[in-house]
């Protein structure tokens, strides 16, 4: 299952309030600017900061490469 359009229009980093990316493969979304990714258990985003993981540059390489190759749009603009 994956989350609702109406959803994600709507979902932002609690953080710094920016758009992230629906990586529906890896159950997770992900915001690049904070190199931070959102968990997403049985369907319901976990969007706590105390939750979430910082991802390394690495990670964060493959990451955007996967939002680039999948051209995975911000779930706002």
């Amino acid at each position: 299952m994956s989350l609702a359009p109406a959803l994600l229009e709507i979902l932002a980093c609690p953080e710094d309030k920016g758009a992230l990316y629906y990586l529906k493969a890896e159950s997770l979304l992900y915001n690049p600017r904070l190199q931070r990714s959102y968990a997403i258990r049985d369907d319901i985003p976990v969007m706590l900061i105390d939750e979430s993981t910082t991802v390394d540059a690495d990670e964060h390489g493959r990451l955007m490469a996967v939002i680039g190759d999948a051209g995975i749009a911000p779930t706002f603009s």
